[in-house]
């Protein structure tokens, strides 16, 4: 039986750090993948670039949400991810500190199913701003915390 994988990706800087972490779980049988964007940073000709330049398959599922505040982006974000979810329950897999991250990580952990941040203990230690909140949560809520800088060690 496969291990069916979610991939999310929902602004630029998550394009580039997907890529490769998709072309390694491409040489795994044993993992049936899926893309899934958000469309929280969306601009087609930009996303086009990215996906072809880094040979990123297509999205298989978009949620289309674009822009707004972020108690309006996170919440259009969850409404619409849970409306896709039934895929899978296996492991949803996300990187960074967005909107996107935090929103999806909330539906996933509630339908039971394994999260995996990727960039966990990463910390500016400035509740102000808002990517640390969605740190901070985030770090709470998944299963599995991948870092990304010795530093981030101490905090995990």
């Amino acid at each position: 039986m496969k291990i069916k994988i979610m991939n999310i990706v929902g602004a630029r800087p998550n394009f580039m750090k997907i890529a490769p972490i998709i072309s390694e779980m491409n040489k795994h049988a044993e993992f049936e993948l899926k893309l899934l964007h958000t469309g929280q940073h969306y601009d087609d000709e930009m996303s086009r670039f990215f996906f072809e330049d880094l040979q990123i398959p297509e999205p298989d599922i978009y949620l289309g949400v674009d822009s707004g505040n972020h108690g309006e982006q996170t919440g259009k974000i969850m409404i619409e991810f849970l409306r896709k979810f039934y895929w899978t329950k296996n492991l949803i897999w996300y990187l960074g500190d967005v909107n996107s991250t935090i929103a999806c990580g909330l539906v996933a952990v509630k339908q039971g199913a394994k999260f995996a941040h990727v960039e966990a203990g990463l910390r500016s230690f400035d509740r102000t701003m808002p990517e640390e909140i969605h740190r901070l949560l985030t770090d709470q809520i998944a299963d599995f915390l991948f870092i990304s800088e010795k530093n981030a060690e101490e905090i995990c």
